[in-house]
C-alpha cells in the first residue's frame, strides 16, 4: 500500500510493517526488563554513551577510538581541547547528556535546535561564527571515502528564506501531524533534517542526536542503553547510499528504503541489548576480577593483555589467565596470536 506523508510517498509493504511492529512489542516489555535489570544498565548507559559519541564523530571524519574517546571524557579539560577531534568529542558528549538528562522537557523547536547546534559545537572554534544559527552560505552533503576524499552526496537546501521556510513547514508538520505512527515521524524528522541541511555544519552529527531525543519523547527509553551511532557507524556505506538514493528524487520522493534502514538499525540494537542483559546475567556469578576485565574489554573492543593490566592494575599473569577463561566461558572472543592477540566483548 502506498501512502502519502508530509512531502513523502511510503509503501507500506509487509518487511516495513513487520520491523515497526517488532520494534514496539520490545517496547512493551521494556518496563518490566527496566525493573529487573537496573544495576545492569547504569553500566550499559556509560558503554553506549562512550560508543555513541565516538561514533557519530568518526562517521564525520574524526580519527578518536573509543578507548580515546573514554579516557578524554574522564579527563575533560576544556582549556587544553586544542584539536578539532577532542573539541567535536566534548561538545557531541555535553549535547547527548543535556538529551539524557532533560529529553522527555525539551520541545521540538526552532529555539531549542538551535540551543542544541550550540552545545554540540561549543568548543569548536572554527563553528564559532555560525553555531546557533541557520546557515549563511550554501552547504552540501559529503561522505568521507577510505582515501580521505570527500565525495558529494546531495545538494542541500539553499540558505536564507528557503531554509527558514523548509524547516518551519518540518517542525509544523511534526507538531500537527496525529495520524503517522510515531517510529515514522522520528525516522522521517531525521530525514528531512538531514536532508534540509539547516546549519552551517554540524547537521549528521545533530540529526542522530535528535534521533535519541525524538525516541525519548515518544517514550523509547531503552534508546540510552544502546548506540544507534554505533551501528550507523557499521553501516555507514549503506547509510549514505540510502540517504542519495531517496534524496536523488526530490521534492515528493519515496522514503521506504530509509524508513526500512531506520528500523532495521532499531531492531539490531535492540537484539544488541538483550543480548548484553543476557550476557550481563552470566557475569553476575563471576569474580570482581573478572566483571572488571569483561567491562573494560566491551568499552575498548581490540584491546591486548598488557592494556588491561595496565588500565586495571593488575598483574600481566593473572590477566592473561582470565582472559583465557573467559574465552572459554564464552564471555569473550580472542582474535589473533603472539603479539598482536586483542579481545572483544562477545
Amino acid at each position: 500500500m502506498q501512502t502519502s506523508v508530509y512531502n513523502f510517498t511510503i509503501k507500506l509493504d509487509w518487511k516495513l510493517i513487520r520491523l515497526l511492529n517488532q520494534i514496539d512489542r520490545f517496547d512493551a516489555s521494556w518496563a518490566s526488563i527496566e525493573k529487573r535489570e537496573g544495576q545492569s544498565l547504569k553500566q550499559l548507559k556509560s558503554i553506549a554513551t562512550v560508543r555513541s559519541v565516538g561514533a557519530s564523530t568518526r562517521i564525520e571524519g574524526s580519527q578518536l577510538s573509543d578507548t580515546q574517546v573514554e579516557r578524554l571524557l574522564k579527563q575533560i579539560d576544556i582549556t587544553k581541547l586544542e584539536d578539532r577531534d577532542s573539541q567535536e568529542v566534548v561538545g557531541y558528549f555535553n549535547a547527548l547528556d543535556f538529551i539524557s538528562e532533560s529529553g522527555t522537557d525539551i520541545h521540538i523547536s526552532q529555539n531549542n535546535l538551535n540551543h542544541l547546534h550550540q552545545l554540540l559545537l561549543q568548543y569548536s572554534l572554527k563553528d564559532e561564527w555560525h553555531r546557533g544559527d541557520y546557515k549563511q552560505q550554501s552547504n552540501a552533503v559529503e561522505a568521507h571515502m577510505p582515501d580521505g576524499s570527500r565525495q558529494v552526496i546531495f545538494q542541500t537546501t539553499e540558505p536564507g528564506f528557503q531554509t527558514i521556510d523548509a524547516m518551519k513547514g518540518l517542525l509544523d508538520w511534526y507538531h500537527t501531524d496525529e495520524k503517522t505512527p510515531t517510529l515514522v515521524k522520528c525516522a522521517l524528522f531525521c530525514y528531512e533534517f538531514v536532508t534540509i541541511h539547516p546549519f552551517q555544519d554540524g547537521n549528521g552529527r545533530l540529526s542522530r542526536l535528535l534521533a535519541t531525543l525524538l525516541l525519548l519523547k515518544h517514550g523509547y527509553k531503552w534508546i540510552e542503553y544502546v548506540s544507534l551511532e554505533h551501528e550507523i557507524e557499521s553501516r555507514k556505506s549503506e547509510y549514505y547510499r540510502v540517504l542519495r538514493s531517496c534524496q536523488a528524487n526530490r521534492p515528493g520522493e519515496d522514503v521506504t528504503e530509509w524508513i526500512t534502514f531506520f528500523f532495521d538499525a532499531l531492531e539490531n540494537i535492540q537484539q544488541q541489548l538483550m543480548q548484553k542483559l543476557e550476557m550481563q546475567g552470566v557475569v553476575t556469578s563471576l569474580s570482581s576480577r573478572d566483571k572488571a576485565i569483561i567491562t573494560f574489554v566491551a568499552s575498548n573492543p581490540g584491546c591486548k593483555s598488557g592494556e588491561i593490566s595496565a588500565q586495571l592494575q593488575l598483574p600481566a599473569p593473572t590477566v592473561k589467565r582470565a582472559l583465557t577463561e573467559l574465552v572459554n566461558k564464552n564471555q569473550l572472543i580472542k582474535h589473533g596470536v603472539g603479539p598482536g592477540t586483542n579481545y572483544t566483548a562477545v
